[in-house]
């Protein structure tokens, strides 16, 4: 272990040299990770969701979405499983280091799966805006209330 690196830092480190430099004693250009940008910036050329059907099953798409995580996967599939003529939705993270998931969807017919995450999508705008303007409403009531207004 070279002599300015402590065996704290080795021990978090998988390459012991590269425990002095960068953030969180790491030089980024040593890491397996992809830069934070290319999280959620897409490339040119490349779609922020593209659907495949499943031949295998009927009634059924995979979506695949770039650039996103499990916090709008999960989102998105409990609004899917409240609509009555979906019978499956679920979601999973191919690859931990890079953002992006793949829904599956199946409906019982009377609606396509893409009509169904439409709609899905819709339903969770609506409920964040209600959830924004509840939220700020609440939050300018504390101000009001703790002294806190304009007349500072």
């Amino acid at each position: 272990m070279p002599p300015d690196v402590s065996p704290h830092q080795a021990h978090f480190c998988a390459n012991p040299t590269a425990a002095k430099g960068g953030k969180h004693g790491h030089k980024d250009t040593e890491m397996n990770a992809p830069d934070r940008f290319e999280l959620f910036l897409l490339a040119d050329g490349e779609k922020k969701i593209t659907e495949a059907t499943d031949t295998r099953t009927p009634n059924t798409s995979i979506f695949t979405i770039n650039k996103e995580d499990h916090t709008l996967g999960n989102m998105v599939r409990a609004q899917l499983i409240q609509n009555p003529h979906v019978n499956f939705a679920g979601y999973k993270i191919p690859h931990p280091l890079f953002a992006t998931f793949e829904l599956r969807v199946q409906t019982d017919g009377e609606l396509s799966p893409k009509d169904a995450l439409v709609a899905a999508c819709k339903g969770l705008v609506g409920d964040l805006e209600t959830l924004s303007r509840e939220f700020t409403k609440e939050y300018e009531l504390r101000k009001m209330v703790s002294g806190d207004g304009a007349d500072k």
